[in-house]
């Protein structure tokens, strides 16, 4: 796996919302992140608490087929 800059992963991150959430609902996402105090690591352990990694994986390989 290569490196990259911060500035790349700040811009593929943002390109990533916008391709899942359109323009104006990726802008309401960060300043929701800016706004709230957020732990991203505490937020992601409790997600998908009730479910294995295989499920997980299962439903987002739907996903993505549903989205081609």
């Amino acid at each position: 796996m290569t490196m990259i800059t911060d500035t790349e992963i700040r811009r593929k991150g943002i390109e990533a919302l916008i391709a899942a959430l359109g323009e104006v609902h990726a802008e309401r996402f960060v300043s929701l992140i800016i706004r709230e105090p957020f732990d991203y690591t505490v937020w992601q352990r409790s997600l998908w608490k009730e479910e294995s990694i295989e499920e997980i994986s299962r439903k987002a390989m739907a996903y993505r087929e549903k989205q081609k």
